[in-house]
């Protein structure tokens, strides 16, 4: 399988990119083609410009480079903290300019986009990966869980991708080693389930 992943987190020690690594790693290690994309460190431009947003078209040959592989792909990982209740803005950026109208989505003829959505991705799985400093009980029972809502239902469920896994992990800030080990086995297991050996 080609599988994307796709990293928010400006901070290369974060405990993200530690579940980065282990997501690569893992999907290599089972045969799959990874591509993988830490948004900072490509620099990846989160402004639309008013061009692009009336065309539906990018002249920035990264963005251009992002929406081709993500529509061939058969499986996107996401990696980002919670910040807000919200992806951090490149992320949401890159929702923006990549997971765009003929890329991600598109609408039945003579509809100007107030209908239904028809989703494009031919990915069959997709995965979020979330960092949080907020105890799950409060996530939910104050907040709604929005990054549930936004990943589910607003940005992949749109786009036609319907089976989305996401985790969790919480509350990083306080947490301890053996912890953070436990998770980033969780994780594995999560790819391991998902993205097994021989699917590809």
């Amino acid at each position: 399988m080609k599988v994307s992943v796709i990293l928010g987190h400006p901070y290369d020690k974060s405990f993200n990119h530690a579940i980065a690594e282990k997501v690569t790693s893992t999907l290599a290690r089972n045969g799959h083609e990874v591509s993988f994309h830490d948004l900072y460190q490509e620099q990846f431009n989160p402004i639309i410009t008013p061009q692009e947003l009336i065309s539906d078209k990018s002249d920035d040959p990264l963005v251009q480079f992002h929406c081709n592989q993500i529509k061939e792909a058969d499986g996107i990982v996401i990696i980002h903290p919670n910040w807000w209740g919200q992806p951090p803005a490149i992320l949401k950026g890159w929702i923006d300019r990549v997971l765009r109208q003929e890329v991600a989505y598109t609408f039945d003829a003579g509809d100007s986009g107030g209908g239904l959505p028809i989703g494009l991705l031919k990915a069959k799985v997709g995965v979020v990966f979330n960092t949080s400093n907020t105890p799950v009980e409060r996530e939910i029972n104050v907040f709604g869980d929005p990054l549930e809502r936004i990943w589910k239902s607003c940005v992949f469920d749109f786009c036609g991708l319907n089976h989305v896994i996401r985790k969790m992990y919480c509350v990083v800030a306080d947490s301890t080693p053996e912890e953070r080990a436990e998770w980033l086995q969780d994780s594995v297991n999560v790819i391991n389930e998902h993205f097994p050996k021989g699917n590809i």
